[in-house]
């Protein structure tokens, strides 16, 4: 049971069991709250994709089931593999079951977007679809499962934060048993903590954000690929700062792994937008002369008119200004 309140709003202590339903049909197995979310996210996301798909992009409907079978279990192998790779000291001597124990918890969402994206390239591929176009739909849908995803880290009393002052805060969370680490003269130490960030909401709440203006956006994007960098750079912006105040980040050479990434893909986002736009807007200057020449080249050429020659034929023109005594 995690014991969880929020004192400076008035809410007392509560208690969540992060198991939904313990020792499922007399199986022994727990089915955890978090997984729950998890699938619920998931098919979520699908319904969107479909939803686009009819929509705006001209995709068939049958083509979004073909890509979720490539892409969400090739996600969740990503989603593991990454995890552990980042903990692999963890894992060393263990058996292998340990490694593939995805029911025991451990994932991370760079990997199941590493691990996504290649099924989509994978089932691309087979159907002879641009993936950008594809891509373009799921990125919002990722999105959007990211944050609902996100409220499994609050049953199971994790992904929270610290920071100096996070007790003023008004939506302060104490948590039960919640500890950051010190290194202090080499010498690692936990310290209790009293009061901590929710740092899962904020990332919900930054998500959801990015998925409205996304989706406001989208009819307005002007080439394929462009949604998808918006969304990986939205994501990595956000990403970059709420995963400094986390106490459980997953560290490689002293540095937050995620906090790296997402500030990685927050500037090559930012690069990839602008240069995309300076070459529309050049191939835009470049095209108004031509559509000129193009122009002209449709008017019909007007030929100057030339007075006509007047014949001599022997007959005299009189003149208005004739009198008799011009005869004379």
């Amino acid at each position: 049971m995690n014991k969880i309140s929020f004192p400076n709003l008035g809410i007392k202590e509560f208690e969540l069991n992060p198991i939904a339903i313990p020792n499922l049909f007399g199986t022994g197995i727990d089915v955890a709250w978090y997984g729950i979310i998890i699938s619920l996210a998931m098919i979520l996301a699908v319904l969107y994709v479909l939803y686009r798909a009819k929509r705006s992009d001209g995709i068939k409907q049958d083509n979004v089931f073909d890509f979720a079978i490539w892409a969400i279990p090739l996600g969740i192998i990503g989603a593991r593999l990454y995890y552990v790779l980042m903990q692999l000291d963890e894992y060393k001597g263990k058996p292998f079951i340990e490694y593939i124990a995805i029911w025991k918890g451990g994932i991370a969402i760079y990997g199941g977007i590493i691990g996504g994206a290649l099924g989509i390239l994978i089932a691309s591929r087979i159907k002879k679809i641009k993936p950008l176009k594809f891509f373009d739909m799921v990125a919002p849908a990722v999105m959007i499962a990211q944050a609902i995803g996100r409220w499994g880290n609050f049953f199971n009393g994790e992904a929270y934060g610290w920071s100096k002052g996070v007790d003023k805060l008004p939506w302060a969370m104490k948590l039960e048993g919640a500890y950051r680490t010190e290194t202090v003269n080499g010498v690692e130490k936990t310290i209790p903590l009293d009061f901590v960030h929710p740092t899962f909401l904020y990332e919900s709440l930054w998500n959801i954000l990015g998925f409205v203006l996304i989706n406001l956006f989208y009819k307005k994007k002007k080439y394929d690929g462009q949604i998808l960098v918006m969304y990986l750079t939205w994501y990595g912006f956000g990403r970059m700062l709420i995963e400094g105040l986390r106490t459980d980040s997953l560290k490689a050479g002293g540095f937050r792994v995620s906090q790296v990434v997402g500030f990685l893909c927050f500037f090559v986002g930012i690069c990839i937008l602008t240069a995309m736009e300076i070459v529309r807007h050049l191939r835009k200057k470049d095209a108004v002369p031509v559509l000129a020449c193009e122009a002209a080249e449709e008017i019909p050429e007007i030929k100057e008119e030339k007075p006509e020659e007047k014949k001599d034929d022997g007959v005299f023109e009189v003149s208005d200004n004739y009198t008799d005594d011009d005869d004379e």
